[in-house]
C-alpha cells in the first residue's frame, strides 16, 4: 500500500504534470529551463546520496525503519502540497520545494524497500516485488486519473495551467496521505535493535564504515549496484522528462500528456506483475537483460517518431519495461543482501539509483541546452546507458552472490 501511496508523487509531480509546468510556465520556456529542472532533481538526489547509507545503517541498528518512514512521508506530503503555491516566474520557490519534496520521497522509498526481506523469502522476492510494484503503478494511475478529471473540467471552464496545476499538487498530496495510512496502521517491523541505545550516531557511523570496509565480500552485489547506476540513468532521464519530451518534441497538450502517462501506468503495472511472476523462475539477470533490451527499442522508437502513433507505441513499451526493470532490480538487491542488514544495503541501492538520477537527467538537460533544445538528440543519447548496463550485468553471478550473502550472514563481519 505504501508503493500505491507514494507513486502518485513521481507520476504527477516528476513525470506528467509539474515538470512540464516548470519548463513552460515557471521558467517561461527559457533555453535553460530543462537544465534547471534536471539540476533541481540532481541536488535532491545528491542529498539522498550523502544521507542514505547513514540513514540505512541507523534504521538497522535501531530497528527504526517505520519511525523514519513516518518522518519522510509527512515531509514529502507537506512539500508536495506547498508546490500549489508556485506561480509562473517563481523559479526559486519551485526549485526549493522540488528539492525538499523529492528528498523526502527518495529517502522514504529506500526505507520501504528495506521491508522486502522481512516479508518475503529469498525464492519469492521477485514475485512479491512484482506484486508491490504493479500495485504502485495502480496508485500512480489513481492519482493521475483524479488529476486528469480535474484538468479536463478546468480546461472546459477556460482555466489555464497556472490555475489547474496547483490544484493537482493538492490532490496528489491528499491521496498520498490517505493511501499511506494502512502502512502505518498495519505494517509491523520485525527487525530488532542490534545493540544498546548508547551513542546512536557513532554506532550508525561505525556500521556504515563496516559496510564499505566489507564491500569486497559482496562482489556480485557491488557489481550489480554499479550496473544499476548506468541503466537507471537512462530510466531516470525518461521518468523525469517524459512530459517535457511529449510537449516540446511531440507537441502534446497537458491533457494529452496526462492521458498518455495514465495509459503508460497501466502497461507499467502489467509489466511489473507479469515479470514478477516469472522472474524467480526465469532468473533475475535474464529478466533485467530482457527489459533493458526493450528500453533500447523504446528509445529508438521515440527518437524516430514523427507522429503520435509511433510515440504511443514507444511510450507503452517504456511502461512495460519500466515496471519490470524496477521490480526486478529491487528484488535482486534483496536477494544479494544479508537479511539482517537489509536497510543498510537498500540504502546503498538507493544511493546507486539516486546517483543515476543525477547522471541521466543532467545529461539530458545539458544536451538540450548545448544543442539549442534538441530533445530528440537528448533522448537518443540516453540509450547508451542501457547498453553499458547490459555489458556490466553479464558479469553478475546471482547464485554466487546469494551464497556469499548467506555465508557472511552466519559469520562475524569484522570490527565495528
Amino acid at each position: 500500500m505504501y508503493d500505491f501511496a507514494n507513486s502518485g508523487y513521481t507520476t504527477v509531480v516528476i513525470t506528467a504534470v509539474f515538470n512540464a509546468y516548470f519548463v513552460a510556465e515557471v521558467s517561461r520556456n527559457a533555453a535553460w529551463a530543462t537544465l534547471a529542472w534536471t539540476c533541481a532533481l540532481a541536488v535532491s538526489y545528491a542529498l539522498i546520496i550523502v544521507t542514505a547509507p547513514l540513514i540505512g545503517a541507523y534504521a538497522d541498528a535501531r530497528a527504526a525503519k517505520k519511525k523514519l518512514l513516518v518522518v519522510t512521508t509527512v515531509g514529502c506530503i507537506a512539500f508536495t502540497a506547498a508546490l500549489a503555491l508556485v506561480r509562473p516566474g517563481e523559479l526559486w520557490l519551485a526549485v526549493t520545494l522540488i528539492i525538499l519534496s523529492n528528498f523526502f520521497f527518495g529517502t522514504g522509498e529506500n526505507l520501504i524497500a528495506a521491508f522486502l526481506p522481512e516479508i518475503a523469502r529469498g525464492d519469492a522476492m521477485g514475485r512479491v516485488s512484482g506484486w508491490v510494484w504493479s500495485l504502485g503503478y495502480l496508485g500512480g494511475l489513481v492519482s493521475l486519473g483524479c488529476c486528469l478529471g480535474y484538468v479536463s473540467w478546468a480546461q472546459a471552464h477556460g482555466h489555464t495551467a497556472e490555475h489547474f496545476v496547483p490544484v493537482t499538487m493538492l490532490i496528489t498530496a491528499a491521496l498520498f496521505a490517505l493511501a499511506s495510512l494502512p502502512t502505518f496502521l498495519f505494517l509491523r517491523e520485525r527487525a530488532r535493535p542490534l545493540a544498546p541505545a548508547l551513542n546512536r550516531l557513532r554506532q550508525s557511523l561505525a556500521r556504515l564504515q563496516e559496510t564499505f570496509h566489507d564491500a569486497s565480500r559482496y562482489a556480485d552485489l557491488r557489481r550489480f549496484l554499479i550496473c544499476l547506476v548506468f541503466y537507471q540513468a537512462g530510466i531516470q532521464a525518461v521518468v523525469a522528462l517524459a512530459a517535457i519530451y511529449a510537449q516540446q518534441a511531440m507537441g502534446f497538450t497537458t491533457k494529452e500528456t496526462i492521458t498518455l502517462i495514465l495509459i503508460v501506468n497501466v502497461t507499467a503495472a502489467f509489466g511489473a506483475f507479469v515479470f514478477g511472476q516469472v522472474q524467480d523462475r526465469l532468473g533475475h539477470v535474464r529478466t533485467v537483460v530482457f527489459t533493458l533490451l526493450g528500453w533500447i527499442v523504446a528509445i529508438l522508437l521515440a527518437w524516430a517518431a514523427e507522429g503520435p502513433l509511433l510515440f504511443w507505441l514507444a511510450a507503452n513499451l517504456v511502461g512495460v519495461c519500466l515496471g519490470a526493470s524496477q521490480s526486478a532490480g529491487r528484488a535482486l538487491v534483496g536477494f544479494l543482501s544479508p537479511p539482517s542488514r537489509s536497510a543498510e544495503f537498500f540504502g546503498l541501492w538507493g544511493l546507486s539509483v539516486k546517483f543515476s538520477a543525477v547522471l541521466g537527467p543532467v545529461t539530458y538537460g545539458v544536451t538540450t541546452w548545448l544543442s539549442a533544445g534538441d530533445h530528440r538528440l537528448a533522448i537518443l543519447l540516453t540509450g547508451i546507458y542501457f547498453i553499458v548496463g547490459i555489458a556490466i550485468l553479464t558479469k553478475v553471478d546471482v547464485k554466487r552472490g546469494r551464497a556469499q550473502a548467506l555465508r557472511v550472514e552466519k559469520t562475524p563481519a569484522g570490527p565495528s
